[in-house]
């Protein structure tokens, strides 16, 4: 058998339906192999890093692994923006890069470079993957693919890469003989529970923060169940968005340098913080010893790192995957305090301080809101919201309110511009029946262009919208804070421009749209354009813009700018 031919076989036995990737010289008989295999797409995208991130979208919608393929040298490195983002994000991804033939590769050769296009990317992409490997022999081909597989799903999930050269795709191989990978399950949790228990039953405010590792499905129900159950109000990191339904009465919203003001004001109070797969990064806590300097945090995290080298000292450390966790919590009888003076305090923090009324107080250019609220309004159950990064991830975050089975998916860690159109594209081919909306700033959507045709080829079920004012607002509202309005490289004038959107769509074969605040109120023309499986929605935003609140360098995370009043921001719970 053909080794190529069995690696595809491989992945299609892990139930993989579509590998993304572009053909190159030394990745040709691995995609002739993909293509030959009527069990498996393989979808020839326009650059290496759609298909790198477009895996990674696969990965989140369909609950399994993503895989992604290249050839070596330009090819594969083309690739490392994408893997970065599935390593910090915690997203298990199978990539492979094709390499040189073993007998053109300089291995420890002390020169440059041996064969044409020959590079290390298992150096290069070690610090970000969980395991890479270079195949070199084909007796190893099986091994590497189990070990490989394994790495990607089990504990914090994350990216591997096996970099495969060109004769041992090509050689023959008997696969009965081929040596396996010996699994074995490595939990090893460790925490008291009765200690969990303790700190929990004796909280008077009590407050649970759902991270990334609570959104897959079955943690999801448990975690409804837990907030259902104890009463406890729920707040989520960015990453953590849509991990419980955000019409809850309970949920107050997102945390962090960009949260919503009801939620940083009321985790200020908490005694008790239930921190559930999230690694509480410095833009979620703010400044170190001001975050609940008089609260507990039960810290919950699969990865072990993170709860030994965590900034914050006040931390029962929990390693456990979230999932196992509430899943034991909630078949315990747990005796809560009376918790309801705190409950009509998170209430009054939430009437007084949500997004909507953020954007009636604070906010001078109200326009880029305004699309996010019609969002909202007109989105339906089940509705994936997939945003860029910039401003229009931290509009999209802060004022949508996910209904029932609607997701929202973003770039955390790494956060690379042009990630949503992408990513967007990995979702629609892993749930077709899906409806995305592609938020996207000017920027992102024009370092993403060559994906668009993906959606018009595959007639893929993507809304793409450009929410465009012209210029990189993220970094013009530091700009002006930080330096005297100085616009370097992202305005016309600093010498930032976009390419007309309208000619762009045609070119593409997208039907195209132009819209503006006022067009937001003509339910006619946006009941015509929610019709459509794909379009392009361009939405013009004049004038400065910003991002309210924020929380401004070295203050606490309840003091986000604008100020409130002294009178407001230290109410208190009795």
């Amino acid at each position: 058998m053909k080794a190529s031919d069995y690696i595809i076989d491989f992945i299609v036995k892990q139930k993989v339906r579509t590998i993304f990737g572009y053909i190159g010289g030394m990745i040709t008989h691995l995609v002739d192999s993909a293509t030959s295999n009527n069990c498996i797409d393989y979808i020839q995208v326009y650059h290496e890093q759609t298909a790198a991130i477009a895996a990674e979208g696969y990965a989140k919608e369909s609950g399994n692994i993503g895989v992604a393929i290249s050839t070596s040298g330009p090819g594969a490195t083309n690739m490392v923006t994408g893997i970065a983002d599935a390593y910090f994000d915690s997203i298990p991804v199978v990539y492979i890069t094709g390499q040189v033939n073993t007998y053109e590769y300089k291995y420890t050769t002390p020169i440059r470079q041996l064969g044409f296009q020959e590079t290390n990317i298992i150096d290069i992409v070690k610090p970000i993957t969980k395991y890479a490997v270079l195949i070199d022999h084909k007796n190893k081909i099986r091994y590497e693919l189990e070990k490989a597989f394994h790495y990607a799903r089990e504990g914090r999930p994350g990216p591997v890469l096996l970099d495969i050269p060109m004769d041992i795709q090509r050689a023959e191989i008997d696969p009965e003989t081929l040596e396996s990978f010996d699994i074995r399950e490595n939990n090893n949790y460790d925490y008291d529970i009765k200690e969990v228990i303790d700190l929990i039953e004796n909280a008077k405010y009590p407050m649970i923060l759902a991270g990334a590792g609570c959104q897959n499905e079955k943690t999801k129900k448990e975690l409804d169940l837990f907030a259902i159950k104890t009463k406890i109000p729920v707040v989520s990191s960015l990453m953590g968005k849509g991990a419980i339904d955000e019409q809850s009465g309970n949920y107050l919203g997102m945390i962090g340098s960009y949260g919503n003001r009801c939620a940083n004001m009321a985790i200020s109070k908490v005694d008790l913080l239930l921190a559930l797969g999230t690694r509480l990064d410095i833009r979620q806590t703010g400044i170190i010893g001001k975050f609940m300097p008089d609260g507990k945090i039960l810290h919950v995290n699969i990865d072990k790192n993170e709860l030994i080298h965590n900034r914050l000292n006040n931390r029962l450390k929990v390693h456990s995957d979230v999932f196992s966790f509430l899943h034991q919590l909630n078949g315990i009888d747990l005796k809560m305090q009376k918790v309801d003076k705190w409950l009509n305090f998170v209430k009054t923090l939430k009437t007084n301080y949500n997004q909507n009324n953020e954007i009636e107080r604070f906010v001078e250019n109200k326009s880029p809101y305004r699309l996010i609220q019609k969002l909202s309004e007109i989105s339906k159950e089940g509705d994936i919201f997939c945003a860029d990064i910039g401003q229009n991830q931290m509009w999209a975050a802060q004022t949508l309110s996910l209904k029932k089975r609607q997701k929202f998916i973003t770039s955390g860690g790494l956060a690379p511009m042009g990630f949503s159109i992408p990513a967007s594209i990995g979702i629609a081919f892993a749930n077709p029946d899906a409806n995305i909306y592609s938020i996207n700033g000017d920027g992102g959507f024009h370092i993403a262009l060559q994906s668009l045709m993906l959606i018009s080829q595959y007639n893929l079920p993507i809304k793409v919208i450009i929410m465009n004012n012209n210029s990189l607002g993220m970094i013009t509202q530091f700009q002006r804070l930080y330096f005297q309005g100085r616009m370097s490289g992202t305005t016309k004038e600093g010498g930032y421009c976009i390419p007309d959107i309208k000619y762009l769509s045609q070119s593409y074969n997208l039907k195209y749209y132009k819209l503006s605040i006022t067009d937001l109120e003509n339910d006619n023309l946006l009941s015509e354009i929610i019709q459509n499986r794909n379009c392009i929605i361009e939405y013009v935003v004049d004038g400065l813009t910003t991002v309210s609140p924020k929380l401004e360098y070295n203050n606490p995370i309840e003091l986000m700018t604008p100020f409130l009043p002294d009178n407001e921001l230290n109410m208190n719970i009795y």
